[in-house]
């Protein structure tokens, strides 16, 4: 059952990233994590969307974000294990790669990468509440391939074996815990300036029914035409129709291809 806007935590995806639209809270997530090696935050996108690789399968990150030297951090929050997590992890570096490596440019300008899952589920089942990932050699684990990439799956049920008191709290708070801590109170705040805000409202409103009818459309489609096709063709119709709906809310266009997930030409041709 889809929650109510009020009842959003920041283990849900639509709340997670918008709280972390904030640069600075964006930033200090990141450091709680990779003990606070991230500096300044230069650019954020929400909901962006990679689906210019010919007839590839798009991808749609939570928070894409870059500091500024150049690092893309992917930040995502995961609350169903779906058993794809590995393989979906590897083909998001690989959609990020494509995307940033014009057909000029050498492999070495490549920036460094970090794909963050944060989990309210324990995807490895090893009880970790952190899974950190980079290209070692299988001869010898002391031997980094220095690809630039590193893969992290964090594990918030296993909050209580976290050492790093910083990110035990995130951990907790992710499972309902609310502390003191200042940058926990930061969030609650930033959650409450969320649901104050009454665009935001009618924005989730907006894309909870048009998911919602897209699924309803791709089954029906999908049991008429004996087809797993449907609920791809129901979603691209749906996304149209929200493009439209919110052209004429006046929304920015920018805006209407990150939450619909269509490009410019598309939203363009709306109009």
């Amino acid at each position: 059952m889809e929650k109510e806007f009020d009842e959003l935590t920041i283990a849900d995806d639509y709340m997670f990233y918008r709280v972390m639209e904030d640069t600075e809270i964006c930033k200090m997530l990141l450091n709680r994590v990779l003990q606070g090696k991230v500096e300044t935050i230069t650019e954020i996108e929400l909901q962006k969307t990679i689906d210019d690789a010919g007839r590839a399968k798009g991808v749609r990150f939570d928070v894409w974000a870059k500091d500024y030297k150049g690092n893309i951090y992917d930040i995502e929050m995961q609350a169903i294990d779906k058993k794809d997590l590995a393989k979906r992890i590897r083909y998001y570096q690989a959609a990020i790669d494509v995307s940033l490596l014009g057909k000029s440019k050498p492999y070495e300008s490549l920036p460094d990468t970090f794909i963050l899952f944060f989990c309210t589920f324990d995807y490895l089942e090893k009880a970790l509440p952190v899974y950190t990932f980079k290209t070692m050699c299988s001869e010898d684990s002391r031997i980094e391939l220095c690809d630039g990439i590193t893969k992290i799956i964090i594990n918030s049920k296993a909050a209580k074996h976290e050492k790093n008191e910083k990110l035990k709290v995130f951990l907790e708070y992710m499972n309902g815990k609310v502390s003191d801590d200042d940058f926990i109170q930061r969030l609650e705040q930033r959650i409450k300036d969320v649901k104050a805000n009454e665009e935001l409202r009618r924005e989730y409103m907006l894309v909870n029914t048009i998911e919602r009818d897209a699924r309803n459309d791709g089954w029906k489609a999908g049991i008429a035409q004996g087809k797993s096709l449907g609920l791809a063709e129901g979603s691209q119709q749906k996304a149209l129709e929200m493009a439209k709906t919110m052209l004429t809310m006046g929304y920015p266009l920018a805006d209407i291809c990150k939450i619909a997930g269509l490009s410019q030409a598309e939203v363009a041709a709306l109009k």
